[in-house]
């Protein structure tokens, strides 16, 4: 898979992709399809693993040659050793743990540096739909409050005060909206929030 590729399928994931070094060494928490191990491994020479639980999931790793590894997120990252990656990756995954923080904890653990997305409940639609007296359904956040997999809702500073409290420096924070950087009221305009952590000294 290419950039361009990347690009149309996940527009996301493109721009997460070039915080990602060349050759660079990555775990994948939380994997889904293995579409981004898949644009690292072609297109910037990466090696690493997938984590997943979903078998559905496993299957398409699988069949794009991932190194993918089925386990629960929420049972820890204890068979690997500290700062065997590079890189970690949780994207838009962390939100669907019941255990955040020592999740977070193990991820700073075990990578060099981290690369977190979730969903913005601080954008303005889910803001909004708050403010009508309904829980948000957005592209971001699609499903109804009654099936919804996202069991933590949390916005741009809420995360960056997690990571304080956890011992972790924010490199680089953006929000991203179909892809592309909000620079402007991040918070209130952005539907993804992405953070770039490393242990602080």
């Amino acid at each position: 898979m290419n950039v361009q590729e990347l690009k149309v399928r996940r527009p996301d994931l493109a721009f997460i992709a070039d915080w990602v070094a060349p050759q660079a060494h990555v775990l994948d928490v939380g994997c889904g399809d293995g579409v981004m191990l898949d644009y690292l491994q072609t297109d910037k020479q990466c090696t690493g693993y997938g984590i997943e639980i979903a078998d559905d999931k496993v299957l398409e790793c699988a069949k794009r040659g991932i190194n993918v590894i089925q386990q629960d997120m929420e049972n820890g990252l204890s068979i690997f050793s500290e700062h065997a990656f590079d890189t970690v990756l949780c994207l838009s995954s962390l939100q669907m743990m019941k255990h955040v923080e020592p999740l977070l904890r193990d991820i700073a653990r075990v990578g060099s540096e981290a690369i977190v997305s979730f969903p913005n409940f601080g954008y303005w639609p889910h803001r909004t739909a708050l403010l009508r007296g309904k829980m948000p359904v957005s592209k971001s956040l699609p499903f109804e409050w009654y099936d919804t997999p996202n069991v933590r809702c949390a916005t741009i500073y809420d995360f960056a005060d997690l990571a304080d409290d956890v011992g972790l420096e924010v490199m680089e924070c953006v929000a991203l909206h179909e892809g592309k950087q909000i620079h402007w009221l991040p918070n209130l305009r952005g539907s993804l929030a992405v953070f770039r952590l490393k242990k602080r000294n």
